[in-house]
């Protein structure tokens, strides 16, 4: 009996990872990678960049993003969403989410236009791109450098 808890427990290992490489493989996976050394110093790995890059449709899809990319990397099949984004894990095995980086993302979330359809609005209004652009460059900035010291402070004092 205790074999096959064993083998059950490890073929769902083995799912959990090939479900892990098909995700980092994909289109988004890999922008998400390419673009993961900028949010590093953030405390985000390629998930949480990928999670923070879609939410610039609209914030509230960070956590479909956060739960499909997360939702092969625990064995337990009666989890729910919150409980396998809380459980999530980096490539390295550690925490996805832990006080520093939610703290950073917090923050950032805070700070940040991550919304196409304000930008958009910009635009009509002032007729012109330049300040559309302006506004997300500058607001953009503004959360990395503030999510960057959030991330530091919360690190140095845990």
């Amino acid at each position: 009996m205790t074999d096959v808890i064993e083998s059950e427990k490890l073929l769902n290992e083995a799912n959990s990872l090939a479900y892990s490489e098909q995700l980092s493989g994909s289109f988004a996976g890999q922008l998400g990678k390419f673009f993961q050394p900028v949010f590093a110093p953030l405390g985000y790995d390629w998930k949480l960049t990928v999670g923070v890059m879609t939410s610039f449709a609209a914030r509230e899809v960070f956590v479909s993003t956060i739960a499909v990319l997360t939702a092969g990397d625990e064995d337990v099949e009666n989890e729910g969403v919150i409980e396998k984004i809380e459980h999530a894990k980096r490539d390295n095995g550690t925490p996805v989410f832990n006080i520093p980086t939610a703290a950073s993302l917090l923050v950032f979330f805070v700070l940040a236009m991550q919304c196409l359809p304000t930008i958009a609005v910009t635009k009509r209004e002032t007729g012109s791109w330049n300040w559309a652009l302006l506004q997300f460059g500058y607001m953009t900035l503004l959360a990395w450098v503030a999510s960057f010291i959030t991330f530091t402070i919360v690190s140095a004092v845990m």
